[in-house]
């Protein structure tokens, strides 16, 4: 699938938070930017080197402008640094997507969870859940109250809506929101990893959907020889050796690849599989399309054999 890509033009600066910078993007002539339902993100190129994923959590009818919400990660790679320090009203970024591994889907209830800036996808969701007529609460947890971002906006729901800074009420209880979870039910969590791993322990099996800001646990299988990948397109058959990833090692081979993370939790490098069983280390895919094994990740997941065939 072809993507959008553009330069769009940096249009709001707003603090969503104490170390919460919201971006409000449009196109510089005034155009419609592309559809996106709640779940979805956009790749942004800050500045050379500087690629980051943010999820959108304005208004998916609101074609005219995205919004993103970048947190200040004291000991991060510079993106959020110069987002925060440097990008201002009027400046271009490039930016590519959407993309969406976190899609709400039907239910007649829901129960959300965030932490930290993991609200950013929530946020959407939310308002879709209200429009759809389901039920639903949310519980979000923040290391303080200035530091959870949109409370305000959060506030037209009432008692839906369990705030729990950690400073005031300790840490969240998640017990009574995703154990015993009942079968017309889903659970969505979005934060950081340890949260996502306690909320996985006590969430029934099939009922819990999440996304990564980080990469989670990959078990390697066994022993990795290194493999081989036939490129569909072209006939052609690639090396992969124990120690390079099958990214790299098509890259090095010529093909243009779009990637970005290279750590399994952004999805751009989602590739079909056309024959082959692969081995998934990456923290995007459901478990259901990991069974399926029609795409894989290629910036991280490898095979389960000696030979992979991938639809490049």
């Amino acid at each position: 699938m072809t993507l959008y890509e553009a330069e769009l033009v940096v249009a709001h600066r707003d603090v969503a938070a104490d170390g919460v910078l919201a971006l409000t993007v449009r196109h510089p002539l005034g155009e419609e930017l592309p559809r996106w339902e709640p779940g979805a993100h956009v790749d942004v190129v800050l500045a050379p080197g500087l690629e980051r994923q943010y999820s959108l959590c304005g208004d998916p009818a609101d074609r005219a402008v995205w919004r993103i919400a970048v947190l200040r990660e004291r000991a991060g790679r510079g993106g959020s640094a110069y987002a925060h320090q440097e990008l201002k009203v009027g400046d271009r970024v490039r930016v590519r997507g959407p993309r969406n591994h976190f899609r709400l889907e039907p239910a007649r209830r829901y129960r959300f969870v965030a932490g930290g800036i993991g609200i950013t996808p929530i946020l959407p969701m939310l308002a879709a859940a209200e429009e759809a007529g389901a039920e639903w609460s949310l519980l979000y947890g923040g290391r303080t109250r200035d530091s959870m971002a949109f409370t305000g906006e959060l506030r037209r729901y009432g008692d839906r809506v369990t705030l729990v800074p950690e400073d005031e009420s300790g840490r969240l209880d998640l017990a009574p929101v995703v154990e015993d979870v009942p079968g017309d039910t889903l659970v969505y969590c979005c934060g950081p990893g340890p949260l996502l791993d306690a909320v996985g322990a006590r969430c029934p099996a099939g009922r819990l959907r999440v996304e990564r800001f980080s990469p989670g646990e990959a078990q390697p299988a066994g022993p990795d020889p290194g493999f081989e990948v036939v490129l569909a397109r072209s006939g052609r058959t690639v090396a992969v050796p124990p120690d390079v990833s099958v990214l790299d090692a098509v890259r090095g081979a010529g093909v243009e690849v779009l990637f970005s993370c290279t750590e399994g939790t952004c999805g751009t490098c989602e590739t079909e599989v056309v024959a082959g069983e692969p081995e998934h280390r990456d923290s995007v895919l459901t478990e259901e399309e990991r069974a399926a094994g029609e795409t894989m990740l290629i910036c991280v997941s490898r095979c389960r054999g000696r030979r992979l065939v991938l639809d490049l």
